[in-house]
């Protein structure tokens, strides 16, 4: 480790024309010559939400053992490599999530609120609880928080049973009538992330002409690589690779998407032809989101609820809403069970990314809390109880079934979530109190 008399600052940038680089946790981070100088830096708390559309098939969701997990379900088995950062927890419900909409599952996922029933724009719903830790996790970053989604998200108006569209299509809100719209496009969350100054249309027009945008911030690299230690060295290095790999992973998808001539009206243009390789690299943004601490709170929407999206990876040649209205039919089940452990897979593979990289004395996946589950249950019947609902990270306290007997409010997870992660809250919507086998604070 380096010591110098004066400790880089968390928030150093890397800057240039147009672009500021973030960096991951170093040492140089340390302030100088006190106790804590002989220390790994000292890492921070994140919070991240997983939305996964129209519910789960439960029979295959949900572990048979309570308490301690040994074994995970079919739907859950891709989890096992982080199983002993996870804890699944069933019987929560959204009472206010009634009458029983795709709308209000979405709606009241993270608000826990009931949504007022318009089709116009006199909306109304509560603040979700993403935005309510944002506004006090996020006084240190550059982005208080940041919203992403996989599907274009351009409908308006009445989109599910008198219920305006902005409810499926905004997981957060920052108030009762201010809905945040999502991103979907890589390019332009990536640009969000690391782009500054001038406008799109400017920074675009230079990448066209440069390789990266971290050709733009060499001399600020050379300049920081002469102050620090080669701890540091290594990992600044190891971090910008990333942060160039996931960048040719955008053009890449950008160059072939130009010669393509049957575009996908559901997606933006520009991304990844696969599914799965879309969603990677959206994961891969919120690890580099985390780790160069641009931002400490997340959102992602894995599809929009009544998604007719296909997903030919799992072998299911049939969209995705029409199967889960199933009428019990085992064939189709079994089809939105596949459904539901590829979407399962591609989170494991951003717990994964996580778990692997250094934060501090441990990894990124040892200092966050990611919840990931719907606002819905058996979309065939539009219920929001028994929802299914994980949580992963915090370190290694997890591997736990936690079962409760009777319905118990989703507001109770949040408001747990929100207390480790140091945002104090004596209640949150229809929440009763907190969950005690959650209660431990995080890992630092």
């Amino acid at each position: 480790m380096i010591v110098t008399k004066k400790a880089l600052a968390r928030r150093t940038l890397l800057r240039g024309m147009g672009a500021a680089v973030s960096l991951p946790l170093l040492d140089a981070m340390m302030p100088a010559m006190t106790a804590l100088a002989a220390s790994p830096a000292r890492p921070v708390k994140r919070l991240g939400f997983v939305y996964m559309p129209m519910g789960a098939h439960m029979p295959e969701w949900t572990p048979q053992q309570t308490g301690r997990l040994t074994e995970l379900s079919p739907s859950l088995r891709a989890l096992a490599p982080v199983l002993d950062q996870l804890t699944v927890v069933t019987n929560l419900e959204l009472r206010n999530a009634y009458p029983g909409t795709h709308a209000t599952s979405n709606a009241a996922f993270l608000s826990a609120a009931t949504a007022k029933w318009t089709e116009s724009t006199d909306y109304y719903l509560g603040t979700t609880v993403d935005q309510i830790a944002a506004k006090q996790m996020g006084q240190e970053t550059r982005l208080p928080s940041i919203e992403l989604a996989m599907d274009l998200l351009t409908t308006v108006g009445q989109c599910d049973n008198g219920y305006a569209c902005v409810y499926q299509n905004n997981l957060s809100w920052s108030s009762p009538t201010t809905p945040l719209p999502a991103e979907a496009h890589p390019r332009v969350a990536f640009e969000r992330l690391f782009g500054e100054g001038g406008s799109t249309a400017d920074r675009r027009a230079e990448l066209r002409k440069n390789a990266s945008l971290l050709d733009w911030v060499r001399d600020d690299i050379a300049r920081l690589q002469s102050k620090v230690g080669p701890s540091d060295r290594t990992k600044v290095n190891d971090y910008l690779d990333t942060v160039r790999e996931v960048e040719r992973r955008i053009q890449k998808a950008e160059a072939a998407a130009a010669d393509s001539k049957l575009p996908d009206l559901d997606r933006p243009v520009g991304v990844p032809a696969s599914y799965a390789d879309h969603a990677r690299l959206m994961f891969d943004l919120q690890v580099l989101a985390m780790q160069g601490d641009a931002t400490r709170v997340i959102t992602f929407q894995l599809a929009r609820e009544a998604s007719t999206r296909v997903y030919p990876e799992t072998g299911v040649t049939e969209p995705h809403h029409p199967l889960t209205h199933n009428g019990g039919d085992p064939e189709k089940l079994a089809k939105v069970a596949k459904i539901n452990a590829f979407h399962v897979s591609l989170f494991a593979y951003f717990l994964e990314k996580l778990k692997a990289t250094p934060d501090g004395d441990g990894s990124l996946l040892d200092h966050a809390l990611i919840l990931y589950g719907s606002g819905m249950s058996n979309a065939d019947k539009h219920d929001h109880v028994n929802l299914p609902v994980l949580v992963a990270g915090g370190g290694a306290n997890g591997g736990r079934h936690i079962r409760y007997e009777k319905p118990t409010p989703m507001a109770n997870l949040h408001l747990t979530l929100l207390d480790r992660a140091g945002v104090k809250l004596d209640k949150f919507a229809d929440s009763t109190g907190k969950i005690p086998e959650l209660a431990e604070p995080l890992a630092l």
